[in-house]
């Protein structure tokens, strides 16, 4: 089976599907769904995105027991990158690790165990999960697709990724007052100002120097409308990424406003949930126990600083995890995936999906 999962995968990777490229998503679904051929499905479009929901069993569903939940699309890479490379036992490519082989994976899991449960089961591929989901998998769930449970492919070291924080993209504004460079003293410099605000939240959200579960906040661009050096700007504006635990739902805007000077105006743009499923979930504990009898090291609980198509399920109250294989580099010019845990995954799932009733 590793080497269909391997051959599927690499052929994946030749895909160029990066969110621009409309026509190489169409491409790495078609391709994908023509190892579905037999099963029945369902083709969404919205906004000119497509996604598709394949199943086992003919009829109207759209609660499931299990959906498991990939995406096909991927962060841009170098040209040479979208040309797979296997150097030991790592395969090396574009969306290898994030996550056309672990896509690979579930289509292969869905087919081997398909015609063999009883209870409804799904395979969810989407195109639009970098740019937050809202077209694929959100828009499934809003046409009433529901589940017991679903598994997200996303690469997690044989880990179960429980939890993720929320995210918060802001822009924020401040004026101040021009005149010439020369005579500070007859103007208000709007930079700094907005300096001695950026200075408050440093403090408030301190970045970070290792791997830590908190909130945490980049301050991604800052902006002026001058383009003099003899002018004093009177306008200054900063974007801010913010990753926030769980725990700070309610609070983080609010801690926000509070940091805000008099004048201050602050736009929130993005404010998208984290999420969290109970450690006591039964497919959660038989998820933890089947990984553990296969990896012997894998199936422990984590938080995820990024997020996923998990947290538009939770939304819902349906329960969601992130699990996938042994990876690196995700983003990066060096992006590879671990060919031996491909065959374990696959296999965990397997088995999983086999226990259920």
């Amino acid at each position: 089976m590793i080497e269909k999962i391997l051959e599927f995968s690499k052929k994946l990777i030749l895909i160029k599907s990066t969110n621009e490229n409309k026509k190489a998503l169409d491409d790495a679904l078609r391709f994908s769904l023509s190892e579905l051929k037999e099963y029945p499905k369902i083709i969404f479009e919205s906004k000119g995105v497509k996604s598709v929901l394949i199943f086992n069993k003919k009829g109207n569903f759209k609660k499931f027991k299990i959906i498991l939940n990939g995406h096909l699309d991927v962060i841009p890479g170098k040209e040479n990158q979208y040309k797979p490379v296997i150097k030991g036992n790592k395969l090396y490519g574009v969306g290898s690790a994030d996550m056309k082989a672990s896509v690979s994976c579930l289509i292969f899991a869905f087919k081997e165990v398909a015609k063999k449960v009883n209870y409804p089961l799904a395979l969810q591929l989407v195109t639009d999960e970098e740019v937050g989901g809202f077209n694929g998998t959100k828009y499934q769930i809003e046409k009433g697709i529901r589940s017991d449970f679903v598994i997200v492919g996303e690469s997690t070291n044989f880990n179960i990724e429980n939890k993720a924080k929320g995210i918060l993209w802001l822009k924020i504004f401040t004026k101040g007052k021009t005149g010439h460079s020369a005579r500070p003293w007859m103007g208000e410099n709007a930079i700094l100002k907005m300096n001695t605000f950026l200075q408050k939240l440093k403090e408030k959200y301190p970045w970070p120097k290792k791997e830590k579960w908190v909130t945490t906040l980049n301050i991604s661009s800052i902006k002026t409308n001058n383009e003099a050096f003899n002018k004093i700007p009177d306008y200054c504006e900063v974007w801010c990424d913010i990753r926030y635990i769980p725990e700070e739902k309610n609070q983080i805007l609010k801690n926000l406003k509070k940091l805000l000077p008099k004048g201050f105006i602050l736009k929130t743009l993005v404010n998208e949930s984290p999420f969290y499923v109970n450690e006591r979930n039964p497919y959660v504990k038989l998820l933890v126990k089947l990984i553990k009898r296969e990896t012997k090291k894998g199936g422990k609980l984590i938080g995820g600083h990024g997020s996923s198509d998990a947290r538009h399920f939770t939304r819902v109250s349906c329960p969601a995890v992130e699990f996938g294989p042994i990876y690196g580099g995700i983003g990066s010019d060096n992006e590879w995936v671990d060919i031996p845990s491909l065959e374990k995954y696959f296999q965990i799932l397997k088995n999983f999906l086999f226990s259920l009733h």
